[in-house]
């Protein structure tokens, strides 16, 4: 009941988010008017004051992305009538330099600009750079960029606009709020998931911790703020988004692999997604290592691996809809969000979508609203561990009350296990049962989820145990069945019922098992069987554990 409310209330969300997002036109996404620009190759000895007088040979209708790499000239010919303190604004991309002439109505020219080096004075918070027209008595009529070493992957100069200090203003302060409003929620999230891992010690909190820490890294290069605090070189600043993003698609990955239940991840669908992951991380190392060399194929390479990360959450989302587990479902609903605008992205990046700024940050969006909701799924999930785990400790006190009984299982103990086994003449079955590498599962859930490992492995071997079996725990993880001899198929039932619990937090857990048969009519004769039975125990473990073996012919 409480799930599907929540899934309603998540797909509200989307699709509000969604209409908001198709419905803004990207002449709206950034302060001021846009301007209309037409571009050509630099020529040897191309001077402004020759192009603004023969404007010849510009290209004002094929898009800007498909021009190759070089160093061009970009020209707005006519601008709208702006007060002398205008800014112009144009979206960060990859640029060597940048030197904007400004041509005012007298046939004054005036220049100013910036390098990569010194672009962080000049770029604003949402990564847009803003350039104020040059003082002058007369009007600004026309703009003339010289870009110099541009790749050209998204664009020459991208979605320039002119803006008056108002609109400037309250851009940066919109800006600063989201920003604000994305780190804040990104440190809640982190500050709280540290405390929870620290106190639970779940697989599943380490790389969720350090995709939120990614986030939050990639929000502050992402905006500008980065640059602007430490004056980094603004193609060094992209080359860090690129890495920052694919670490966090990486451990998003990961996390949702130490999550969800193992099959979710079986087969093909496991092995495409490693395969993904990796090309993510080694396109993302190529394209920082190498760029600006072969820019565009470097550029291809890493929107397909992107692509192909993102192709494969489809069969993810779909495999985890399908278990049996509402938090699950809620889960899938939270990260179905942050890939349909991953889609988006990597449209825009393919040229299949016209830029638009939304689109362009709407990775934050996505990824704010999918932490919170995954926060509160990993809240749900912790919340009924909670709870099993208070209601086996109340089952716990009741079986203290039982002095032959296991406190922890419930199962007999050694002493009342033997006191009923010994004395038997007639032939016996001893299977001895110990868990495969229970060290690790402290190691991993710790000393309490071991316990609730112990419980559930007692209650397996409960539910095979024929009605006359005596089943105990005699050991730290080792536990021990008493059947009549004639049960010989009982090993393999034990292993069967072993790998088909459910353990807690879906982990995978096996044992190895040792058999012999014999009487029992004296202690003697049950040291020999149990010695017996434990050397059996002792060669499947080196056979490769998880298995059953027999003791061999005496």
């Amino acid at each position: 009941m409480v799930g599907g409310r929540f899934s309603r209330w998540i797909m509200r969300v989307v699709a509000v988010l969604a209409a908001v997002i198709a419905c803004v036109p990207p002449a709206a996404a950034l302060a001021g008017t846009p301007l209309a620009t037409c571009f050509r190759r630099a020529q040897p000895g191309d001077t402004a004051a020759a192009i603004f007088a023969h404007p010849r040979g510009f290209d004002c209708r094929s898009p800007q992305r498909g021009a190759g790499p070089g160093d061009y000239w970009v020209l707005a010919p006519r601008l709208p009538a702006a007060a002398a303190d205008a800014r112009v604004r144009s979206a960060s991309v990859w640029q060597g330099a940048v030197a904007l002439h400004v041509r005012y109505a007298d046939g004054a020219i005036r220049t100013t600009g910036f390098t990569s080096a010194t672009a962080w004075r000049d770029l604003r918070l949402g990564a847009v750079f803003e350039l104020a027209l040059p003082p002058h008595s007369a009007r600004a009529v026309a703009l003339l960029w010289h870009v110099r070493a541009a790749p050209v992957t998204r664009a020459i100069v991208l979605d320039p606009r002119l803006a008056t200090p108002a609109q400037s203003h309250r851009m940066e302060v919109a800006m600063a709020a989201f920003y604000a409003a994305f780190g804040g929620l990104c440190v809640a999230l982190l500050m709280s998931n540290l405390a929870l891992g620290a106190a639970l010690r779940q697989r599943f909190h380490p790389p969720y911790c350090a995709m939120v820490l990614c986030l939050l890294a990639y929000g502050v290069s992402s905006s500008g703020l980065l640059g602007q605090l430490t004056g980094l070189d603004n193609n060094l600043r992209l080359r860090l988004n690129t890495v920052l993003l694919a670490l966090a698609l990486s451990f998003a990955i990961l996390f949702a692999r130490r999550f969800f239940h193992p099959r979710v991840f079986a087969g093909w669908v496991g092995r495409a997604t490693v395969i993904a992951v990796g090309a993510v991380l080694a396109t993302s190392t190529l394209y920082v290592a190498l760029m600006p060399w072969q820019a565009q194929l470097l550029d291809a390479l890493l929107t397909v691996a992107f692509a192909a990360a993102a192709a494969l959450a489809l069969p993810l989302l779909w495999r985890g809809w399908q278990a049996d587990s509402p938090h699950a479902r809620v889960f899938v609903l939270a990260w179905g969000t942050p890939f349909a605008f991953a889609g988006l992205r990597i449209a825009q990046a393919a040229g299949l979508v016209e830029w638009n700024f939304f689109v362009d940050n709407s990775t934050l969006v996505a990824m704010a609203l999918e932490a919170s909701c995954s926060a509160l799924v990993i809240a749900w999930r912790i919340k009924l561990v909670v709870g099993e785990r208070d209601a086996a400790r109340e089952q716990e006190m009741l079986a203290r009350l039982l002095a032959d009984s296991d406190p922890l299982t419930g199962l007999m103990n050694r002493r009342s296990f033997l006191r009923e086994a010994i004395g038997r003449a007639d032939q016996q079955l001893l299977v001895l049962i110990d868990i495969d590498h229970f060290k690790q599962v402290n190691d991993t859930l710790g000393h309490d989820g071991g316990d609730e490992v112990l419980r559930t492995f007692a209650r397996a071997l409960l539910a095979v145990a024929p009605a006359e079996a005596l089943v105990a725990r005699v050991g730290g993880e080792e536990f021990a069945m008493l059947v009549p001899a004639a049960l010989t198929d009982l090993p393999e039932q034990i292993l069967g019922a072993v790998r088909a619990a459910r353990m807690p937090f879906d982990l995978a857990v096996t044992a190895s098992l040792g058999s012999e048969r014999g009487p029992i009519a004296t202690e003697a004769e049950w040291k020999r069987l149990y010695r017996r039975a434990d050397a059996a125990l002792y060669d499947a473990k080196t056979a490769g554990r998880d298995r059953a073996r027999w003791a061999a012919a005496a």
